[in-house]
């Protein structure tokens, strides 16, 4: 008998969101509060086990570094740090060149009424993480750092064999849960959104500023791919191909740290060796944000502009600067990027509880899943700079040409 064919992760995600679309558009409210339900649980797991998962990964993958772990990890943040701060760059610049045409002040208005019938969940289970994403990141470099250097001497092997145990029970859970029930957390999400028709709303009036943001991380990550692709040889064009599973698993989930285990499996596709997949996609997904800078100073140029406010380069280069860091702590949950840039709204004059703040929320929201798959995109893209930076220039060893070694 022929074996059944099963269905892949790609269409899987993409009928999740079609049938999220229609059930939340055309059913009654109440099928879509039972999905609302179910995928506020899964959510509720996904932000108690991401904070693990950065620690399984991120540990291991330095610790695995014998030489060069700490040279490796600047590397790394360097390269994604420049990289948020060029994306937000590019984004003002596109801001200031388009946007006046079509920015008209009567659309405040029309944006405070766009989303406030979104569904509630029936009951929710409180699941909290035990520690914060920033404190895991904080850990994971001083576990990966430390088991590193002992190995360097030697030494270190019962903490090695412990990081690397750990590193399979969250691999585990990771393939035989988080993956498979991804499609169910997404069909929740928009069914919410395709209910409350705040997604459509807010995009009726503001498609024109979506359609700009959304092609500017489209180019902004290919670009990305075609130089790393001319600095490491490979062909930009089939490492955007392998990423496609992993930028639609962020259009679904809207978060970069849940969609790390998509990502590695991306990044093993395109050739990475497993150590630098394994170090680089866990880390990228917590520190490199071009997309949701690109998405949040576009939004916050329209916001000022629309209010009449000072919207010069200087000033917004400083909000971006300082939201490179702020952001870290924000890729656990949908929407946490806009969430980190409150407290820093007064750098560019806005009240972070006024109803600036609100609109800029809503503008935020409603494409925040397409940020996030600019940023998870990306990741790839430097992983496979990092890779060859590390192998040439800090090791100085060939490329393993086993992937999985």
């Amino acid at each position: 008998m022929a074996e059944k064919k099963k269905i892949g992760l790609i269409p899987k995600l993409i009928i999740a969101i079609i049938l999220g679309i229609l059930v939340g558009r055309y059913l009654p409210p109440i099928v879509s509060q039972i999905a609302i339900t179910i995928s506020g649980l899964f959510g509720a797991f996904l932000g108690f086990i991401i904070p693990l998962m950065i620690i399984a990964f991120v540990s291991k993958g330095i610790a695995d570094l014998s030489e060069g772990a700490g040279k490796l990890l600047g590397v790394t943040v360097l390269i994604a740090y420049c990289s948020t701060l060029i994306g937000g760059s590019l984004s003002y610049g596109m801001a200031h060149a388009i946007f006046p045409s079509f920015i008209k002040p009567e659309l405040a208005d029309q944006i405070q009424q766009a989303s406030t019938r979104e569904l509630e969940a029936f009951f929710t289970i409180p699941l909290n993480p035990f520690i914060e994403v920033t404190a895991a990141l904080v850990l994971a470099f001083m576990l990966g750092l430390t088991v590193s250097g002992l190995r360097a001497k030697g030494g270190g092997e019962i903490f090695y064999k412990a990081i690397g145990e750990f590193n399979e029970i969250i691999n585990i859970v990771l393939s035989k849960f988080v993956i498979p029930l991804l499609p169910f957390f997404i069909f929740g999400n928009f069914c919410n959104m395709s209910y409350s028709g705040s997604v459509f709303a807010i995009m009726s009036i503001f498609w024109k500023i979506f359609i700009c943001i959304i092609a500017l991380h489209l180019i902004y990550v290919s670009l990305m791919f075609i130089v790393a692709g001319t600095y490491t040889g490979r062909n930009p064009f089939k490492c955007i191909k392998n990423v496609v599973p992993g930028y639609l698993t962020a259009v679904g989930t809207q978060s970069s740290a849940a969609t790390i285990p998509v990502n590695v499996e991306c990044n093993r596709k395109m050739g990475v060796s497993r150590q630098i997949r394994e170090f680089v996609i866990p880390l990228g997904a917590t520190v490199h944000l071009p997309g949701s800078m690109i998405t949040l100073t576009a939004c916050v140029y329209t916001l000022l502009t629309m209010f009449e406010m000072d919207h010069s380069y200087g000033l917004i280069l400083k909000f971006i600067m300082i939201l490179g860091v702020a952001m870290v702590a924000a890729p656990g949950a949908p929407g946490g990027a806009v969430m980190s840039a409150l407290p820093f709204l007064p750098v560019v004059g806005i009240d972070p509880t006024s109803s600036l703040a609100t609109i800029l929320i809503s503008l935020y929201l409603t494409q925040d899943s397409f940020g996030t798959a600019a940023n998870i995109s990306g990741d790839n893209a430097i992983s496979i700079a990092v890779e060859k930076i590390y192998y040439k220039h800090i090791i100085k060893q060939p490329i393993p040409t086993d992937i999985d070694a």
